[in-house]
């Protein structure tokens, strides 16, 4: 018996929180960028609780434990390509992977060198480049060329460690934006964006004796595997579609950050 069926001893059980709402993307000068960005529609955050202690060596039976749950079948959302809506899952999840991403980093000083390398001015103004392209990506800047050029003469300024950050990941995954990304001449809305929404689905506590302020979160990057193969976040992979799953142990409740590239709306 699969973890989390019914009558299946130590599975999780979850209940989805509708309440539970995330003003980091829903505010309007948010949303106004997400539209700029090619993201807005496509891009969403669901929370669900669950009920019983978690520890993150049982990542893989607690993210399979949620596929299979009654209460995430009809509620957890994915974005169609073919109906250009949003749905639901309508599949059995046949298999899981789930991916251990850091997530250690409590301020936004982490993106401090992109000044002191030159990459972005005093100003904020983000230094233009020749254009390139790094399929599907239009590269025109030197944020752009240190996302995604490994060759190119600073990439190394994050190691792969940073690069891996959930911190970073989101902010790159807003730089990168969707398909038709409309990019910012300025450094402030990537990172006052990524902060913002970081700070929305991450848990941190002060430790009862050092005072010091610490991430409680586990967070996990999800893929879920039907019989024919993967079926989500999407059918159709692509390093802009990512569901990440967020777990506050101590709460009990996952955060779902889903995001499926293509054309955001536009009006």
């Amino acid at each position: 018996m699969a973890a989390g069926e019914p009558g299946c001893p130590g599975g999780f059980y979850f209940r989805f929180l509708p309440q539970r709402t995330f003003s980091s993307l829903s505010s309007r000068e948010i949303t106004s960028r997400l539209r700029q960005w090619s993201m807005l529609g496509r891009i969403q955050a669901q929370a669900f609780s669950f009920d019983q202690a978690f520890q993150p060596y049982q990542k893989d039976d607690f993210v399979m434990a949620f596929f299979k749950d009654p209460n995430v079948i009809p509620n957890l959302q994915l974005f169609s390509d073919s109906s250009e809506q949003w749905t639901t899952l309508g599949t059995e999840v046949k298999n899981i992977e789930a991916i251990n991403v850091p997530c250690t980093q409590l301020s936004m000083s982490f993106f401090q060198r992109l000044y002191d390398e030159n990459i972005v001015r005093e100003s904020g103004h983000i230094v233009k480049c020749l254009d390139s392209f790094c399929d599907p990506f239009l590269i025109s800047d030197e944020l752009r060329k240190v996302l995604l050029i490994e060759d190119s003469e600073k990439y190394e300024i994050f190691s792969p460690l940073e690069r891996d950050e959930f911190l970073f990941r989101l902010f790159k995954h807003l730089c990168l934006g969707g398909s038709l990304c409309q990019y910012e001449d300025m450094l402030k809305p990537y990172l006052e964006t990524a902060k913002l929404i970081y700070k929305d689905l991450v848990s941190v506590r002060k430790h009862p004796r050092t005072k010091e302020i610490q991430i409680t979160s586990s967070v996990f990057k999800v893929k879920a595997y039907d019989s024919a193969g993967v079926c989500y976040p999407a059918a159709k992979e692509h390093e802009q579609t990512f569901s990440y799953f967020i777990v506050d142990p101590i709460k009990r409740h996952v955060n779902v950050l889903y995001h499926c590239y293509g054309m955001g709306e536009m009006a």
